[in-house]
């Protein structure tokens, strides 16, 4: 009588914070949390008023003024560190208001169905094709004064109809699966549902439409600034941008007055991007692997990938000899199967 064979399986290790081992997304957050610091301190740790005048005009960076100074004797380093609050502030708040309507709507709309999902996508198509840009300009414009807050309340209220949409195609492919079905068998009410069998089923993708909010709501900042449909009076990288370019800082050779602030900007689009990369990565397991040729088993083996082939790993019974990666190839009709010896006499 044969003994069975006994196969060694490794322990799988639990990998906690899977998101921040990205290497993207760790870089990612790692830049917005310092710029969200500086947002929050920048005012505080300014070595001088933003808005100060003094006798030092046009001066490159030095001791004094790290980032130099404006046709004014502004320093721009504290212009740099005021005006981050509101990049910020805006960013973070528009994106917020974005997010909680898409999910309204979307999720809702694809849940439901019938008459709600039509008239909630009849809504979503109507600001869907308004031009974003273009609204937000024109609203700002007729009001007396645009604040941080307001544009935030704006640049949100117009910009989640593509989230909506996403959210609600999801939703409706997760609507009939069997835990939502088994939920509904049970009589869970129509919130618990929503928020306890698919809202974790789409936190992802909400966090990836969050971002990509907040990246457009700074960039629309930034423009609207520079433009100077908003207040020049309040400092943000958009405005240090609009006196620069309206005092031909380039012109002048005065490269100190505006790279900052654009270099800023850069920085923190890619951050927000480097965040939506991970998001991506951590959802989507093909894209988690790209890049990885070689995997290792659990007896220590290293095995090569190829494009378009998938490594099957056979186990080794306990005491048996493991075959050399270097053995000849053995045609498939003398592979053992695991078939008994008696079994293959009477075949």
């Amino acid at each position: 009588m044969s003994t069975p064979a006994v196969v060694a399986v490794a322990p799988a290790k639990r990998q906690n914070f899977r998101f921040i081992a990205n290497g993207k997304a760790a870089t990612g957050v790692a830049i917005v949390a310092f710029f969200v610091l500086l947002a929050i301190i920048g005012p505080w740790i300014a070595p001088y008023d933003a808005s100060a005048r003094s006798s030092d005009l046009l001066q490159p960076p030095s001791g004094a003024h790290w980032f130099g100074t404006t046709h004014l004797g502004q320093d721009v380093f504290s212009q740099i560190l005021v005006g981050t609050r509101g990049v910020v502030f805006v960013g973070f708040l528009a994106g917020v208001i974005a997010t909680v309507l898409s999910v309204i709507v979307g999720v809702t709309a694809g849940y439901l169905g019938g008459t709600a999902d039509d008239s909630l996508s009849a809504l979503s198509n109507v600001f869907l094709v308004i031009p974003a840009l273009p609204l937000i300009i024109i609203i700002t414009s007729l009001l007396e004064r645009s604040t941080d807050l307001m544009i935030a309340l704006v640049i949100g209220l117009t910009s989640w109809a593509w989230n909506a949409r996403v959210l609600r195609a999801q939703t409706l492919s997760l609507r009939r699966r069997d835990y939502v079905e088994a939920a509904r068998a049970t009589g869970e009410s129509t919130w618990r549902v929503i928020f306890f069998e698919i809202m974790p089923n789409l936190t992802a993708i909400i966090a990836s439409g969050f971002v990509g909010t907040v990246i457009f709501a700074v960039m629309s900042e930034i423009t609207l600034a520079f433009i100077g449909i908003t207040t020049v009076s309040e400092w943000n990288w958009g405005t240090i941008l609009f006196w620069a370019q309206g005092q031909q800082a380039l012109a002048s050779g005065a490269w100190w007055w505006f790279v900052p602030a654009g270099l800023a900007i850069a920085i923190l689009g890619t951050a927000l991007s480097l965040v939506n990369f991970g998001i991506d990565e951590f959802v989507s397991p093909r894209l988690r692997s790209a890049g990885k040729t070689k995997i290792k088993t659990a007896s220590g083996h290293t095995v090569r990938m190829r494009v378009g082939f998938t490594p099957v790993l056979k186990t080794t019974p306990l005491g048996a000899r493991p075959v050399s990666p270097h053995a000849p190839a053995v045609p498939l009709n003398a592979v053992d199967l695991g078939v008994d010896r008696e079994q293959k006499e009477l075949a």
